[in-house]
């Protein structure tokens, strides 16, 4: 599973760069437009641009979950064995797995919703957008299973090390 999952990570790191280096086109695109008048003022750009923006911000989100390099508030106190190390994992993940949740269930709403409308300009069915909310909260959701299933395997190491 652990293989898959690492595919499956280095696939967004792939869709990610691509996305990075699309963007730039719409913006130049906009900028060009805007500041020399070489060629006319494309709309589209900057909806193209947002768009783009979102999808890279929730893959960014997604990678972020599985690379633990998301932010988090020090709100517990720093564990010092590999117990409370766990202890603590498992408090986190299982805070972000109710957000995963969260984004599953009402992101699955608003993609459904975002089915029957287009954008206006340039004429994108906006549920491709929209979609990013939920499958960023399935793919929050595995990863956070791996660190789970990491968060016990090192409580009971340490169970085991101090029955020892």
């Amino acid at each position: 599973m652990t293989n898959l999952l690492t595919r499956y990570h280095r696939l967004l790191q792939v869709i990610l760069t691509t996305l990075m280096g699309l963007i730039i086109i719409p913006v130049a695109l906009q900028m060009l437009s805007r500041y020399t008048g070489l060629i006319p003022r494309y709309i589209w750009t900057e909806e193209v641009a947002r768009f783009c923006f979102v999808w890279i911000i929730m893959i960014g989100s997604m990678i972020a979950v599985r690379d633990r390099a998301h932010f988090d508030v020090d709100v517990l106190p720093h564990p010092k064995t590999p117990r409370q190390k766990g202890i603590a994992g498992l408090i986190v993940h299982g805070a972000m797995m109710i957000m995963a949740v969260v984004f599953i269930r009402y992101g699955y709403d608003f993609a459904k919703f975002g089915s029957i409308q287009s954008s206006e300009m340039s004429g994108i069915n906006m549920a491709s957008i929209y979609v990013a909310f939920p499958l960023a909260g399935v793919t929050w959701m595995l990863f956070l299973l791996e660190h789970i299933v990491a968060d016990f395997r090192l409580l009971a190491k340490s169970a085991e090390e101090a029955s020892s």
